[in-house]
């Protein structure tokens, strides 16, 4: 995994094969091979994606401390 700082790009680089084409979905960009695999997932607005997960994982931990002390 590579983040580009100037870009504010994630590239994450999940199997080894040659690119064919590209779906977008949102901030997603997956790079597929001819049969649909998956190559390449990049993330654009990274921060911002980061920032996100923090959140989540802040929610699922209090979650966690809640279910604990019921």
């Amino acid at each position: 995994m590579k983040y580009d700082q100037e870009a504010n790009l994630i590239s994450w680089e999940i199997a080894k094969g040659n690119i064919s084409h590209v779906r977008e979905f949102g901030n997603f960009i997956v790079h597929l091979s001819k049969t649909g695999k998956p190559i390449l997932i990049e993330i654009l607005d990274a921060t911002k994606f980061v920032g996100q997960v923090d959140n989540i994982k802040k929610i699922i931990d209090i979650k966690k401390q809640i279910m604990e002390t019921n």
